[in-house]
């Protein structure tokens, strides 16, 4: 934990945005570079820089690794229910314009939004695990 009143100050500030900008990148996946993995790592990011300024202990009470461990296969069950989701619609697995077959683009998009959401929750918090697992190891000789 840092004692520094500016560094916790600024980390307060800085946390919404970090969100915001993952947010961004995880929204702009459909037309340039980025999408739910670079999302998902700011998330993580966003969050360990929160625990590096406050102290681990603090990040646990608002993101339990109990939670986290939901989160993973949460993420995956999203990306594979548009797969199913697009056999039950008879298409192929992730044929993602049968999901509006009105407007096949726009089902495309929103198709690609829901994969990209599955992926950034999946990512952000199995990074977060990691970063729980090795913050909770220790150095050599701590007791």
């Amino acid at each position: 934990m840092i004692n520094n009143q500016i560094i916790r100050i600024l980390s307060k500030i800085l946390f919404p945005f970090l969100i915001i900008f993952a947010l961004y990148v995880q929204f702009h996946g459909d037309y340039g570079p980025g999408g739910g993995f670079q999302a998902g790592v700011v998330v993580a990011a966003a969050f360990v820089f929160y625990a590096l300024v406050n102290g681990l202990a603090k990040l646990k009470e608002i993101i339990s690794e109990k939670l986290l461990e939901c989160l993973v296969p949460l993420g995956v069950l999203i990306y594979s229910g548009v797969g199913v989701t697009s056999w039950i619609l008879g298409g192929n697995f992730l044929d993602y314009s049968l999901l509006d077959k009105s407007d096949p683009s726009h089902g495309q998009h929103m198709g690609v939004l829901i994969i990209e959401l599955g992926v950034l929750i999946t990512v952000a918090a199995t990074m977060l695990l990691i970063f729980y697992s090795f913050s909770g190891r220790g150095r050599k000789g701590d007791s």
